[in-house]
């Protein structure tokens, strides 16, 4: 089955236990630690066994909330090339998991999201794959493991280095070849770990989360550690590797325990009923009277994405986000691999520019397409893109290693100042959508037309907020989600709104696109580890099906196709919002309408769907997205951007 983590995200707690008088609580071990052993935390989290009415609660709310996801039935199998990976029948399986007994809320929860992030699992050796020139790929240790282990860990190295034989220096494995994982071929745990991360991505994609990365984040560049050494859940308590270790002929056998560290945004506990208060249970004051008009709180926020959750600026500002099963982390890139700062104008918080040295080739990395004030993100995007051309570039290369995605005018906008106004920008840089039409939102679009319930004009809802296919803004009274579009989509009937077109311009920007193009699209490469997703899909799909663009993925096994993106969508949103919708409309209490969940979680869903580029009738998320080129990764270039840029720009400009 493949893993739903980015649909069912974050549901971090199922009930509510004490401990039994006269019983030791195994939570008050882990309790107030900062590592813990992930069998003390395993020990913990089986400790509680599932409440039935919470269970039945967080399975109605996924259910309900599920008519509103656009992906529901196209998701049972995906067409090629994801027709292997992607094949997942959420409804099937959530009635199997509500028909099943669980030992413990803590199996419960792997089964529907994988996900309890009080702590996360490390080791101190990061793996990545290397290329040979002959074209030999290895899995090994990173070059850089102990320089961003003892810089995150300083206060855990010590209990690694004293797992390892006599004579065996933790820093001595950096670099090291790895020839086998747990007596297997490390191919084996690459596969293991593609079937429970991703979501509905391509394979290389997901086989690639299992190695190190990096991003450039709103502070700083972090590094990814990859999910060999960092789990989200306690399942290992140790590894055993046989490795080569640089320089030696010979080779060793070694042992290294994983260790759970407490998570940043954990409430601290001592025991089993102040994790449970602190961490899991919503309370009363969460929920706000159902009679306040003004009130959207069904839920708690996002506990994370795949890149920092972007700033209430705008309201009325559409995201499509991808929700991610690797919680973030603050772990820095090494200074030896960061970027030399040029101080390049134009540079915000996810974004930084900078200019290579062959004096042609400015570069925009780019973590995320939010993550920033949504106007101080576009006029920075034009100024920094300006003040390359003025330096003299006349190629771009655009980063967006691990970005999943933010504001999709952000996107629409960066593609419409990089190529100039024509048919591909204007009257959108983006993709017509469709939003699912099941008798609740075809209520709730009536309510708002009949009983005026949105007069301020914020529902999702509003026909205000939408054009027709014509890119025609539909009138006040218009019912845009009947008649709907009736499909059968692998066996099942569905039903979809009419083609919605442009989302951003003429209101949507907020800096005015200048009235000739920055960059020849041919000029302009992107660059990722194929995760990319969301917002960063749409802008990397439009940029190569219609301007040119060519894509790169760093890395990837031999064999494998490299998809230069990951999730695509067209809008997400989440059942928070929809819970909010449902308010607004009055219909809260309607019997299709899911029920205030009950744990602090979330729901990520996909609201809208973007159509294709090449085959406008179906939709973008399943068709191919092959990179141009799949860089092969040295020791030299390896979670290194500025020598990946300059190795880019050798090869394809």
């Amino acid at each position: 089955m493949v893993n739903t983590g980015s649909l069912l995200t974050a549901l971090s707690a199922l009930g509510f236990v004490l401990a039994s008088k006269g019983q030791s609580d195994p939570c008050a071990k882990v309790g107030g630690q900062k590592w813990v052993k992930p069998a003390d935390l395993r020990a913990c989290f089986k400790s509680v066994p599932v409440d039935p009415v919470i269970k039945e609660n967080i399975l109605e709310v996924i259910n309900k909330t599920l008519a509103f996801h656009t992906s529901v039935n196209y998701q049972i199998s995906a067409p090629e090339p994801f027709t292997a990976a992607v094949h997942e029948n959420l409804l099937k399986d959530l009635a199997r998991i509500s028909a099943q007994s669980y030992d413990s809320e803590y199996d419960l929860h792997i089964d529907i999201s994988r996900i309890v992030a009080l702590f996360l699992n490390f080791l101190p050796i990061p793996l990545v794959l290397l290329s040979t020139p002959s074209g030999t790929q290895t899995v090994s240790i990173a070059p850089e493991a102990f320089n961003v282990s003892s810089a995150e860990f300083p206060d855990e190295i010590d209990v690694w280095q004293s797992a390892l034989p006599d004579g065996i220096a933790l820093e001595s494995l950096s670099g090291a070849t790895v020839l086998s994982i747990n007596g297997a071929n490390p191919n084996v745990a690459i596969d293991a770990n593609a079937l429970i991360t991703g979501s509905f991505e391509g394979l290389g994609t997901r086989q690639n989360a299992f190695f190190s990365s990096y991003q450039r984040s709103t502070t700083t560049w972090n590094y990814i550690m990859g999910n060999f050494a960092q789990q989200s859940l306690p399942l290992s308590d140790s590894v055993t590797l046989k490795v080569q270790r640089v320089g030696q002929y010979s080779t060793d056998t070694i042992t290294l325990p994983y260790r759970a560290r407490i998570g940043t945004t954990t409430v601290n506990f001592t025991d089993t009923a102040s994790w449970r208060s602190g961490n899991c249970l919503v309370d009363e004051s969460d929920f706000k009277k159902q009679d306040d008009p003004s009130s959207t709180t069904k839920a708690v926020a996002v506990k994370f994405m795949q890149q920092p959750p972007q700033p209430a600026s705008r309201s009325k500002q559409l995201v499509n986000v991808m929700l991610d099963s690797t919680p973030l982390t603050d772990v820095v890139l090494p200074p030896e691999l960061t970027p030399p700062d040029q101080s390049l104008n134009g540079s915000f918080l996810a974004g930084e520019f900078f200019m290579l040295d062959d004096g042609k080739t400015g570069v925009l990395a780019l973590g995320s397409f939010s993550g920033d004030d949504f106007d101080t993100m576009e006029s920075g995007l034009l100024k920094g893109l300006l003040g390359l051309k003025s330096l003299g570039a006349t190629q771009l290369i655009v980063d967006v290693s691990n970005n999943g995605g933010g504001f999709i005018c952000i996107a629409h906008f960066l593609h419409r100042i990089l190529v100039g106004p024509k048919a591909s920008t204007v009257p959108q840089a983006g993709l017509d959508t469709k939003a699912r039409a099941g008798p609740l939102a075809k209520l709730i679009v009536k309510q708002i037309i009949d009983n005026n319930t949105d007069p301020n004009d914020q529902s999702l809802y509003n026909p205000l907020a939408w054009t027709n296919a014509s890119n025609v803004p539909f009138p006040a009274n218009f019912d845009w989600l009947d008649p709907s579009v009736d499909l059968v989509i692998n066996g099942v009937h569905d039903s979809f709104s009419q083609r919605l077109g442009q989302e951003c311009v003429p209101s949507g920007f907020t800096t005015t696109p200048p009235d000739q193009a920055l960059f020849d699209g041919s000029k302009v490469v992107i660059v990722s580890n194929g995760r990319c997703a969301s917002s960063c899909s749409l802008f990397s799909i439009t940029m190569s099906k219609e301007e040119g663009s060519k894509t790169v993925v760093l890395g990837g096994r031999k064999g494998v196709e490299q998809e230069y993106c990951g999730t695509v969508g067209g809008q997400s949103t989440d059942f928070s919002t929809i819970a909010g919708e449902l308010q607004a409309a009055g219909l809260q209490d309607n019997p299709l309408a899911p029920p205030n969940l009950l744990v602090k979680g979330t729901q990520g869903i996909t609201w809208r769907l973007a159509f294709g580029v090449n085959d406008p009738t179906q939709p973008e998320e399943w068709q191919d997205h092959p990179a141009t080129l799949n860089l092969p990764l040295t020791a030299e270039l390896v979670n290194n951007p500025l020598a990946i840029w300059k190795e880019v720009a050798k090869r394809l400009f």
